[in-house]
């Protein structure tokens, strides 16, 4: 996922597809480049990525995070990032790659969900994110030369990825405001930085610190959110969010708000 501002869409690669913009695509066993795409990628993780895979998975979020992935800082970036390790094979294979492809297929990223389009975000004057759709196959894909039409609104569809694609905008709104450094010399690796990390993409692990902490006594939750947290992962990661706008960035939000 890319983050644009003002710039022209037309810089980033791929073909921006618009409205009924078409492109012919389907990926399936016959192909003779089926699976190739699933080595050797630097694939990010998205918080509700985490939460689809590590359910699909049955552990926990700790476990995921420790098991299956790699936490890095960026350059210039305020936030760390969390990529999928590869599996310690000569081809560096996914490790949900089996040899009928993918056995996480129905909680697969949001970017394997998306493939072979690729997302950016255009924030306008108002601030508001508009999500972008390029067609953008590898240079291998043989995909591309089957004949079944795509737009960008249809293949969404068909992949079940509205609102893989509505969280990725939320989580987008968080990322947007680490474009500048929050932690006042700290950096990430201080105590309210790992705590923000937590928030995002440990979900158990912050459900344990929302409900055996003092958390309520200082935070206004709507009841029926307090009761939705307590099994709703994706509420749970939703009011995640609105603590870190409001611990790290002071911005208090209808879902968490400082109590008087």
């Amino acid at each position: 996922m890319k983050y644009l501002k003002q710039e022209d869409p037309g810089r980033i690669p791929g073909r921006l597809l618009c409205g009924t913009d078409t492109f012919q695509f389907a990926c399936h066993p016959g192909v003779s480049c089926f699976n190739l795409c699933c080595r050797n990628l630097n694939l990010y993780l998205y918080p509700y990525d985490v939460i689809r895979l590590k359910t699909s998975l049955g552990i926990s979020s700790d476990r995921f995070i420790d098991d299956y992935t790699h936490v890095v800082m960026r350059e210039g970036s305020y936030f760390p990032h969390v990529l999928l390790a590869m599996s310690e094979n000569e081809e560096k294979t996914c490790p949900f790659l089996s040899e009928q492809g993918c056995h996480v297929y129905a909680d697969r990223p949001q970017t394997c969900r998306a493939f072979p389009v690729e997302h950016a975000l255009n924030f306008g004057e108002n601030g508001s994110p508009k999500l972008l759709h390029y067609f953008r196959p590898p240079d291998f894909c043989q995909g591309c030369m089957q004949n079944r039409q795509w737009t960008a609104r249809s293949w969404e569809a068909d992949q079940n990825a509205a609102f893989y694609n509505q969280m990725t905008i939320e989580w987008a709104q968080i990322v947007r405001l680490f474009s500048k450094d929050p932690w006042a010399g700290q950096g990430p690796e201080g105590q309210k930085g790992k705590m923000a990390f937590m928030a995002a993409y440990n979900v158990d692990q912050f459900r344990r610190f929302v409900l055996e902490s003092s958390f309520f006594k200082r935070f206004q939750v709507k009841p029926d959110l307090r009761i939705r947290i307590k099994s709703d992962d994706v509420a749970l990661l939703r009011l995640g969010l609105a603590w870190i706008e409001l611990a790290v960035f002071g911005i208090q939000s209808p879902r968490l708000r400082l109590k008087k």
